[in-house]
């Protein structure tokens, strides 16, 4: 089972689907598989090949798209992730087994390349039950995702214990929730070979650049219910986005992307329409100096917002 090589950028696929905790929930997204078909191969063109997807997102609905569209290309050629979610598994005597089992069908393919567990609603219970996922090569590499550090390192110990680690932590992140930063998972991802995914780098589009208080985001879904308040204390981050990204031809989606970048993270970037795959492909080129760094994180610590989602525990 030979894994392609990954990209410095994953592209992820929440907004893609209907149905709950769907793109159209979400996102006021209603995109399907002949809306999506240019944006994947436009991905995949890029150099782009890790896509990231979850049972939940549309229940199932998002999985069946990016199988899809992944079976024109050579197996190899596309990096899978998918994942667990505890507050969705059945009562069987292995719920991970058969989660995987069905994502493996929707998705058309014998192994994913990077499974999840969801999030952290029973550590003890469920971390086990991927040892034998591993083993049998339905699945390459485990990764956690929402997990505090404490509970990052339960996990690798429940692994390690039988010759499996966590090779992922996939956490929120961007320069308006630093968190995971705060309380040392970077720094001990870092330090023990572990990859760490940034997703809501871009803050479901709130640091895109798209939006401001005269452009909301659109009503009747999640995000604009939760950004469009914020908005008004955002628009300073992002005219500082709008300078630093002058000195680079960059936009300022382009300019939170490199900044995830140069956090040594692999940041998940909603893809939905093609100009995003441009904004991710030109933004893993991008070097920001240490300076550009510090005033970024000094104009989004002065917005005073806290955009930890309604499903995130505290990390710190």
């Amino acid at each position: 089972m030979a894994e392609a090589k990954s990209a410095p950028i994953a592209l992820g696929t929440w907004s893609w689907g209907t149905g709950a905790i769907g793109g159209d929930q979400v996102f006021g997204n209603h995109l399907e598989e002949a809306d999506l078909k240019p944006i994947f191969d436009a991905g995949m063109e890029a150099g782009l090949n890790l896509w990231d997807t979850a049972v939940a997102y549309g229940l199932g609905a998002s999985e069946r798209i990016l199988g899809a569209l992944a079976q024109a290309y050579p197996r190899e050629d596309v990096v899978l992730s998918t994942k667990f979610t505890p507050q969705i598994a059945g009562d069987s005597a292995d719920p991970v087994a058969d989660m995987c089992e069905a994502s493996l069908e929707r998705l058309g393919t014998d192994h994913i390349d990077l499974y999840w567990v969801h999030n952290p609603a029973d550590v003890e219970r469920w971390t086990p039950l991927l040892v034998s996922l591993v083993k049998s090569g339905k699945v390459g590499r485990v990764g956690v995702s929402n997990h505090n550090l404490d509970q990052i390192k339960r996990a690798e110990d429940i692994l390690s214990a039988e010759g499996v680690h966590v090779s992922a932590v996939q956490n929120h992140y961007s320069l308006l929730y630093r968190s995971s930063e705060d309380a040392g998972i970077l720094d001990y991802c870092h330090e023990n070979g572990i990859e760490f995914f940034s997703y809501m780098v871009l803050e479901q589009g709130a640091l895109s650049g798209a939006y401001d208080t005269e452009h909301p985001l659109p009503e009747g879904s999640q995000r604009a219910e939760t950004y469009n308040p914020l908005l008004p204390k955002i628009e300073r981050l992002t005219a500082v986005m709008v300078q630093i990204g002058a000195a680079h031809d960059a936009t300022v989606a382009q300019v939170a992307i490199a900044w995830a970048i140069a956090k040594e993270t692999t940041p998940i970037i909603g893809v939905t329409k093609a100009r995003h795959i441009t904004d991710a492909a030109h933004a893993a080129q991008i070097a920001l100096t240490q300076d550009e760094l510090a005033v970024l994180e000094q104009a989004a610590a002065e917005t005073g917002v806290d955009t930890r989602g309604s499903w995130e525990n505290p990390m710190a």
